[in-house]
């Protein structure tokens, strides 16, 4: 690989898109440039490098050895340039807060956050999946998302980082009229031979559909079949109120017409929450979000499991926990 003393940041976010989606149209639609121009900038880059960044067939894109090698330099070399633009900017820019959908805990922070911070602009996001909005925060399209970090492909958390949040109680919706709906709570075991839906298909949201598998093994229920992909939580009504499926939930989620929702025991079932933000941001309103959520867990035990409840055995509190900066 050569040593060029000047690569235009621009050439080396082409490359991070293409190296991160390994597919150049997917990529160009992530940069909202045209697919040629994409191309273009990956074999100038390879050109002022001396190497060869791709192997590319009709069928797929593969990173060569020099593109591996390649990555975390690239992508230490976009943040540094990120962090010179932010430092001369005469006041923070807004920060874009993706809350996953309305009606969330996630939306508990920011608001505490917003109260901490009154000068600053937290702009609210609904990019419904940490999986998607991953992207769009390592893409610099979103900055901070709320969900199962734990759940995330291992290209994806290496952009990122996270701070734990809370344990949230899981639930489910059911119609009105299930025989299931009568009961205050239900247990686990009670939806055995049913299936549930729990986002399959949904390529924004397979850490939550993971969740959902590792929950109901060995208890003799199913992950539903794939839905019409929605975003947005009208919609989510309208297409589930179509189908008498039970819907896998927290217990913060908002109350749909022609549903009841209950909490699911025996076990309790916990969504380990983390607020998730790109590698090397660098904010006031990050840091009022982290000062946020961390008084909130505090102040409403967000942390401390309940008696008899379930969690991913990877997926324990210590690994996801970083410590709230002071500024």
């Amino acid at each position: 690989m050569g040593t060029p003393n000047d690569l235009d940041p621009r050439l080396l976010r082409a490359f991070v898109a293409v190296a991160e989606e390994l597919h150049f149209t997917r990529a160009a639609g992530r940069l909202f440039v045209a697919q040629q121009a994409l191309s273009r900038d990956v074999r100038r880059l390879e050109r002022d490098l001396g190497a060869e960044l791709f192997v590319r067939t009709t069928r797929q894109v593969a990173l060569t050895e020099d593109g591996e090698r390649l990555v975390p330099y690239a992508r230490r070399v976009l943040t540094a340039y990120d962090e010179l633009a932010e430092a001369f900017r005469a006041e923070p820019r807004p920060l874009l807060v993706d809350l996953n959908s309305p009606g969330l805990g996630h939306e508990r922070v920011l608001r505490r956050a917003r109260e901490l911070a009154p000068d600053l602009e937290l702009m609210a996001r609904y990019e419904s999946g940490l999986t998607h909005a991953a992207r769009e925060m390592i893409a610099g399209r979103l900055d901070v998302s709320f969900g199962r970090y734990g759940g995330l492909a291992p290209d994806l958390r290496a952009g990122l980082e996270a701070q734990f949040v809370r344990y949230e109680p899981m639930a489910v919706l059911l119609p009105e009229d299930d025989p299931l709906a009568a009961l205050p709570e239900v247990p686990l075991d009670a939806l055995a031979g049913r299936a549930v839906y729990a986002g399959a298909g949904n390529d924004r949201t397979p850490e939550w559909t993971d969740l959902a598998a590792r929950l109901f093994a060995g208890h003799g229920v199913h992950v539903a079949a794939p839905a019409p992909l929605v975003v947005g939580m009208e919609e989510f009504r309208r297409v589930m109120a179509k189908a008498p499926t039970p819907v896998l939930a927290v217990v913060d989620f908002p109350a749909m017409p022609g549903s009841v929702k209950r909490p699911l025991v025996d076990p309790v079932p916990l969504s380990p929450v983390s607020l998730v933000w790109r590698k090397g941001l660098r904010h006031p309103g990050l840091d009022a979000l982290r000062r946020a959520a961390a008084a909130l867990a505090a102040r409403h035990g967000w942390h401390e499991r309940p008696p008899g409840s379930w969690l991913p055995a990877d997926e324990m509190l210590g690994a996801l926990t970083a410590s709230p900066r002071s500024g």
